[in-house]
Parts: structure tokens; C-alpha cells; sequence
């Protein structure tokens, strides 16, 4: 009984897997020359994108039409593996493991059958792959394990990263020159070279600036002192002051303070001022903490009064229940 199972499900197998085999390759065929056509119209259409200048619209266009021409060169793969695994059928039913020749193809067309939803026919081969070739095999292929044996343009193809500035630009001289057109790609070369900067941690540019604006003020906080007529401590660096120095103040009134004793003066007005500010912090601290006691003496007190009239309205409540029963 056993050898007519295994003789009767051999036979299930090699009839399904043909079945599904045929009907994948002239599935492929159709989408290929849809897929064809399609390609055909879009080209055309960034064309006339760059003939009337609007490079940004095709620079944007040619995405659509690489990812296009990269799905054609996997079904034009994936149809050469249907047809050499259908020519091989007979030897995949002799065999209990998968044949060394037939691996790539095997391992191919499972990678792919997940990823071509045009084509639901590969998964239905996929099935029976796996009903003969057990899981692991099936997860090999499908998670590109090492030695998967998947082709290696059939991965490059079906990849859904987006593709480089170099084939973009490619691509677009493709096209124009395909359609005669007289472009000149200078600027498009210089807008896909950039190298946008990432935005999510802050401009790093901006950072610098701020930096470079606040280096020169924190250095001349230090230098070029002078006084005034009052005896009033001035900045010479500002243009109006020191003109104005220059005009009603003798030569002796400017340099002639140490910057020691201007930085020290100013050390204790600061220190003075810190603890102008720390007191008050401390006296604002304080009036929070008197405003939220307050707060908390009204809420317990209006507690105190909801019980109140709670324990007022059950005992008017249990009056009249008492009325009510003796009457």
C-alpha cells in the first residue's frame, strides 16, 4: 500500500506542478508584453518632460520606469526557470531531494513567488515544493539563507531599495537619447550629486553659525573698555561709542583701566546679581508653597461639607422611609 501511495502522490505531484508550470510561463508572457508597452508609454513620457524642462517631474518619473524594467528582467528569469524546470519535471518526481542542476531555478522561483503577486501561480508551485521538499528547504530559499541558491540578479531585481543617482542619471541620458533630444543633463547631474543633509538631529549648519555669532561677543566682553565723562564704564568696540569718545573725551580717559580690575568689578556685580536671583527664586518658591497650602485647606474643607450634607440627605432620606412604612 505504501509503494502505491507513494507512486499515486508522485503522479499528483508531476501532474500539479505541470499544470501550474505552463500556466506561470504564459502568465509571464502576458505581463511581459503589457509590461512592455507600458514602459514604452512612460519613456516617451519623460521625454517630453525634459524637452519642455521639467527635469524635477522626470528625475522623479525615471524611479518608476528603472523599478518597471527591473520587474520585466525578473519574469523574462523566472519564465527560463519554469520552462527548464517543466523540461526537468519527470526527474523532480524520481527523486526524494532536489537535484544539484535544478537548485538555482527551484530556489528562484520559491524567492519569487511571494514577491510577484501577478503571477499567483508560483505560489501554488511554491506549495508543492514545500510538500515535497519539507519547510526548512522552502525557508531556505525564501530568507536567503547561505547557500540558498537564488540567482543573484533575480534578488537584485526584485529589490525594493531605491535605486542610485548614477542610474537615474543614466537612465534619463538613455532616454534622451533614444528620442534625439538635445538635453543637457549639467544640472540634473548637480542636483542628483547633492548630499542632503539629515534633519532629524538638527541643521548642523545652523548650530555653527549660532556658535560662530556668540564666539566674537563672549571675546570682546573682556577687551576694549574705556570710561566716559561720568566715570561710566563704555564698550570702545561699538563704532558710536568710540567715536564719541574720541570727540569730547581726552586720550586719557580710554586704555587707562587695567582689564584685570574691570574683569574683577565685574565678577562681583554678577556674583551680587546671582544672589539677588537665587533670593528671589526662594521668596517666589515660598509664595507657591503658602498658595498651594491654602488650596489644600479650601479642598479639605469643602470635603468636610460634601460629607456633611451627604450624611444630612441620608438621614432625611431614612425619615421618610420611616413615614412612608407607617402609613
Amino acid at each position: 500500500m505504501s509503494l502505491l501511495n507513494q507512486l499515486f502522490n508522485r503522479g499528483v505531484f508531476g501532474s500539479k506542478c505541470k499544470t501550474s508550470l505552463i500556466l506561470a510561463i504564459s502568465r509571464i508572457k502576458l505581463l511581459q508584453n503589457k509590461r512592455g508597452l507600458h514602459l514604452k508609454h512612460m519613456r516617451t513620457e519623460i521625454a517630453q518632460f525634459l524637452q519642455a524642462g521639467q527635469e524635477a517631474i522626470a528625475r522623479i518619473r525615471v524611479e518608476h520606469v528603472i523599478r518597471e524594467q527591473n520587474i520585466w528582467a525578473a519574469y523574462e528569469i523566472l519564465e527560463l526557470f519554469c520552462e527548464f524546470v517543466l523540461a526537468r519535471i519527470s526527474i523532480l518526481e524520481s527523486q526524494k531531494e532536489c537535484p544539484a542542476e535544478l537548485r538555482e531555478a527551484i530556489a528562484s522561483i520559491i524567492f519569487s513567488a511571494p514577491r510577484c503577486s501577478e503571477i499567483p501561480d508560483l505560489l501554488q508551485i511554491k506549495n508543492l515544493l514545500t510538500t515535497k521538499y519539507g519547510k526548512e528547504f522552502v525557508m531556505t530559499a525564501s530568507e536567503l539563507r547561505p547557500d540558498s541558491g537564488v540567482n543573484r540578479t533575480i534578488i537584485e531585481k526584485l529589490s525594493v531599495s531605491a535605486p542610485s543617482a548614477a542610474l537615474r542619471l543614466k537612465v534619463l541620458k538613455e532616454i534622451a537619447q533614444e528620442h534625439n533630444l538635445e538635453w543637457d543633463s549639467s544640472s540634473t547631474e548637480a542636483e542628483l550629486g547633492k548630499k542632503h543633509e539629515d534633519l532629524l538631529s538638527g541643521s548642523k549648519q545652523i548650530v555653527t553659525e549660532a556658535v560662530v555669532s556668540q564666539a566674537p561677543i563672549q571675546h570682546s566682553s573682556h577687551k576694549s573698555l574705556g570710561f566716559d565723562r561720568e566715570g561710566h564704564i563704555v564698550d570702545l568696540d561699538r563704532g558710536q561709542g568710540t567715536q564719541n569718545l574720541q570727540a569730547h573725551n581726552p586720550p586719557c580717559y580710554r586704555s587707562s583701566i587695567d582689564v584685570n580690575e574691570i574683569e574683577q568689578s565685574v565678577g562681583q556685580d554678577n556674583t551680587g546679581s546671582v544672589v539677588d536671583v537665587k533670593q528671589e527664586e526662594s521668596w517666589q518658591s515660598s509664595d507657591v508653597l503658602e498658595r498651594a497650602r491654602a488650596a489644600i485647606a479650601s479642598a479639605d474643607r469643602a470635603t468636610v461639607a460634601a460629607r456633611a450634607a451627604a450624611e444630612l440627605v441620608n438621614a432625611k432620606f431614612g425619615s421618610l422611609k420611616l413615614e412612608v412604612r407607617s402609613s
